[in-house]
């Protein structure tokens, strides 16, 4: 049986998982101006993969005996990952405030890591998230001009 942190930490990736895709989907309908084409494709590719990657963390929340919780409630008071404001935003400042949103989420998932040493299931699992939140911030902090 896993220790009592690995429900809470898998939980906290979940909410910030969950509340990262819903900001992408937000600024996906609402990106203008230059690059707005691409920057509208990539972000629904942000979308896929985040949304996969909360729902096996959720998976394994409820496999370690854990009770996954999205509701928009439990997201909105628990996310640590910044809101973006309503309206028509340009695609380069999507592009580095998401750069942004995605490595700190990323960060905060890492930090933990350590915490879960004696639960190799769900830290291989969360350092696949990292890995893969790494590469979509790179991703998108190559389009920000040096």
């Amino acid at each position: 049986m896993p220790a009592p942190q690995t429900n809470a930490i898998l939980q906290a990736a979940l909410v910030d998982l969950i509340d990262l895709s819903l900001l992408a989907k937000q600024a996906h309908w609402n990106v203008r101006g230059t690059n707005f084409r691409s920057v509208h494709l990539e972000l629904d590719e942000v979308i896929d993969q985040v949304r996969v990657n909360s729902d096996d963390v959720a998976e394994r929340l409820a496999a370690v005996g854990g009770s996954p919780d999205g509701r928009a409630a439990t997201v909105a008071a628990t996310t640590n990952v910044p809101t973006i404001e309503p309206g028509p935003v340009a695609a380069p400042v999507v592009v580095s405030e998401f750069a942004k949103r995605i490595w700190e989420a990323s960060r905060r998932i890492e930090e933990k890591l350590t915490e879960l040493d004696t639960d190799m299931p769900s830290q291989d699992l969360l350092i696949e998230v990292v890995a893969g939140l790494d590469k979509a911030a790179w991703m998108l902090r190559s389009q920000i001009e040096p």
